[in-house]
């Protein structure tokens, strides 16, 4: 049984991580609105969700699979995340299945790819000949398709017609590479310095109550109760 103690701590770093994904993912979007202002379409409208609809034959672009009503999702083909620095904006934006969704994230969250550049493209490169018998993804896969010539063909189809959408949208293909070379490195900065500022002001939160509340009053790291509560 893990220790109590464990338990809250690895909450702690938790709850610091969510917020500075967060203040990444703020920045990102914020990014996204300025980059994509003048673009010629437009993301914050029911055109563009109809426009990669029809591109997809209303079809999850990963599995293929129809789309059906409540099961489909907004997905970032690059993830809106420190490592694949992902934008909100026209071709990065697609409608995909909730399961696909969930199952590439964990190609979106590592630091460094090994199958393909992009979170995306790797996701799609999971055919069960290059990774551990352990792999989910593979796994994944192979319960969408069964038989490995039809998943490798299926996965190499649906990687190219992925391409083709994004090729669609120049401005942005225009700015990937720059965005790749330097974006991951400023916001893993970014991710690690609010981590930084979020513990020198709780510490500075809790130095300050601990002033006011007195002498005998413990509030730092490591101590359990304060001093001048007596035992029940």
């Amino acid at each position: 049984m893990s220790d109590p103690t464990s338990q809250l701590r690895s909450a702690t770093r938790r709850a610091k991580s969510d917020v500075a994904n967060k203040i990444v993912s703020m920045c990102l979007h914020e990014l996204s609105r300025r980059v994509a202002e003048h673009w010629p379409c437009r993301i914050d409208g029911e055109e563009y969700e109809r426009l990669v609809r029809k591109w997809f034959d209303n079809k999850c672009p990963y599995c293929a699979r129809p789309l059906a009503d409540g099961q489909s999702v907004i997905e970032h083909l690059d993830g809106m995340n420190r490592y694949r620095a992902g934008l909100h904006v026209p071709g990065n934006v697609l409608v995909a299945c909730r399961k696909c969704n969930g199952e590439k994230r964990r190609d979106d969250s590592v630091k460094a790819l090994t199958l393909a550049e992009s979170g995306w493209g790797s996701f799609l490169s999971h055919d069960g000949a290059r990774c551990a018998a352990s792999c989910l993804t593979c796994k994944y896969w192979s319960s969408v398709w069964a038989d490995p010539a039809e998943r490798r063909t299926r996965l190499i189809e649906n990687t190219e017609r992925i391409r083709s959408f994004r090729a669609a949208f120049p401005e942005l293909e225009q700015i990937l590479p720059a965005l790749r070379e330097t974006l991951p490195g400023l916001l893993t900065k970014l991710y690690s310095d609010c981590q930084a500022f979020a513990e020198t002001e709780i510490r500075s939160l809790l130095d300050g109550l601990e002033r006011i509340a007195g002498p005998g009053t413990h509030l730092t790291a490591g101590s359990r109760t304060s001093e001048s509560v007596s035992p029940g």
